[in-house]
C-alpha cells in the first residue's frame, strides 16, 4: 500500500508565518494542472501497490476549480490501482468553502477535510494574514458537517507573540464544541524568508516565554484528551477511528508519491524533491523531463529517520524491526543512549517498543536528538 500527495502550488494570500513553496499568481493554474496529470502519467509505473491515501496539500488546494479536481482524479483513477477504502484529503481556508465550493466537494471522491483554521480569535488571526474570520471559520465548519463531511480536521497554531493562555483556552473550547474529530496543534515556528522572521528580527515582535509555550502544551494535552482524543503524534489528535491515515504512512516510513512542484517523494530506500519552482516544472514536464533531484539515503540516516518519526508517535519506535533493518550495533547504539531517559520515566518500553512518556514528550527533541547515530 502507498500514498500519493499532491503539492498545489497556490494561495489567495501569503500568510506571515508560511515557508511553504507556493504563489498568490493563479494564471498558471491551467497550464500547472494539465503538467500535474502528465506527471502522474509519467510517474505511474513507481507506485504498482494499491494507493490507500491522496493528499492534497499546498499551498491552498481549495483554490482549484472543479474542472481541475476532475482532471486530476481522472488520471489518478487511470494510471493508478486506487484502494475502494482510499481516504482522499483536501486541505481548505475557511474563506473558501462557500456553500456552493463544499456542495462542489461533496460529489468529488474526497471524504476528508483538513481546515486552516489556526485560531478563533480575530486579532490572531489579522496578525497571522487569515482572510477569515473567527465566525467564518465556525461556519464553515458546520457548513461542511451539514454537506455530510464528518471526517473533518482543522489546524490551531499556539504560542503566538501576545497570545494569552485564556485565548488559548478559547481557541481550544470553541474547536471542542464544534465536534470537530481530527485536530493538529502547532507551534509557531519563525522560518527564515517569512514576514513573520523579518517583524522578529527587526524587534517588533517578541516570542512567548518557554514556560509559557510549556503550559499552552499542556493545556493542549489535557483539554483535548479529555474530551475523547487520543494523542497519537506530538501535533496530533483523533478520536478513535479519526486519525490521518496519510499523516500516518508518513511516521510510518512507508512510499508515498509527490506531485507537483517542491513535492516530496519516498519509495522506501531514498527520497526526491520536485523542482520548487512552477515554470521550471511546467517547462519540465512539457518538454518530457521530470525536473527533480534524488536524495540517496546512508544506512545511518534511514536508522536516524527511523528513530525521529517512530518516537513522534504513540505506537513508538520498533525494536524488533530496528534490530532486523539496522543490525546489532545500531539497536545497541540506540538502547544505550536511552538508558538515562529510561532510567528517569522519559522513555518506557512495552511490547518491544520504545515510546515517549507524558514527561518525556515536553522535551522529545532532545531525547531524539541524543538517540540519533551521529558519525
Amino acid at each position: 500500500m502507498a500514498g500519493i500527495y499532491i503539492h498545489i502550488p497556490f494561495c489567495k494570500t501569503r500568510c506571515t508565518y508560511c515557508d511553504f513553496y507556493t504563489g498568490t499568481n493563479e494564471t498558471q493554474m491551467d497550464a500547472f494542472v494539465d503538467a500535474l496529470c502528465a506527471e502522474a502519467r509519467i510517474r505511474k509505473d513507481e507506485i504498482p501497490e494499491q494507493v490507500k491515501t491522496v493528499y492534497f496539500g499546498g499551498g491552498t488546494p481549495s483554490r482549484l476549480r472543479q474542472e481541475h479536481f476532475d482532471k486530476i482524479f481522472d488520471a489518478l483513477q487511470h494510471h493508478y490501482f486506487i484502494a475502494p477504502e482510499v481516504e482522499i484529503t483536501v486541505e481548505a481556508n475557511p474563506d473558501d468553502l462557500s456553500e456552493a465550493y463544499v456542495e462542489m466537494l461533496s460529489q468529488l471522491p474526497v471524504n476528508r477535510l483538513s481546515i486552516g483554521i489556526q485560531s478563533f480569535d480575530d486579532e490572531e488571526l489579522k496578525f497571522l494574514s487569515r482572510r477569515h474570520s473567527a465566525q467564518q471559520a465556525i461556519d464553515t465548519v458546520k457548513r461542511c458537517q451539514q454537506h455530510g463531511f464528518g471526517n473533518i480536521s482543522i489546524d490551531l497554531m499556539y504560542g503566538l507573540p501576545q497570545q494569552t493562555e485564556e485565548i488559548w483556552q478559547y481557541n481550544l473550547a470553541q474547536a471542542i464544541a464544534l465536534d470537530i474529530p481530527h485536530i493538529s496543534s502547532y507551534h509557531l515556528i519563525y522560518e527564515e524568508k517569512t514576514k513573520m522572521y523579518r517583524l522578529l528580527q527587526a524587534g517588533r515582535i517578541k516570542p512567548i516565554g518557554e514556560e509559557v509555550s510549556t503550559t499552552m502544551f499542556t493545556m493542549l494535552i489535557d483539554r483535548l484528551t479529555s474530551h475523547g482524543y487520543i494523542h497519537y503524534e506530538i501535533s496530533a489528535f483523533g478520536k478513535e477511528g479519526y486519525f490521518s491515515r496519510h499523516n500516518s504512512s508518513y511516521w510510518k516510513n512507508e512510499k508515498y508519491l509527490g506531485l507537483g512542484p517542491a513535492a516530496h517523494s519516498f519509495d522506501g530506500d531514498n527520497r526526491s524533491l520536485n523542482v520548487p519552482s512552477l515554470i521550471r516544472y511546467i517547462r519540465g514536464i512539457e518538454s518530457g523531463i521530470l525536473n527533480r533531484e534524488t536524495e540517496y539515503l546512508s544506512l545511518s540516516e534511514k536508522y536516524n529517520e527511523t528513530v525521529l518519526t517512530g518516537l513522534r508517535t504513540m505506537w513508538g519506535l520498533d525494536l524488533r524491526e530496528l534490530i532486523t533493518r539496522f543490525g546489532d550495533e545500531f539497536y545497541r547504539y540506540c538502547l544505550q543512549n536511552a538508558r538515562k531517559y529510561l532510567d528517569r520515566n522519559l522513555l518506557k518500553t512495552e511490547d518491544d517498543r520504545l515510546k515517549l512518556t507524558r514527561d518525556g514528550i515536553f522535551i522529545s527533541d532532545g531525547i531524539m536528538s541524543d538517540l540519533m547515530w551521529v558519525g
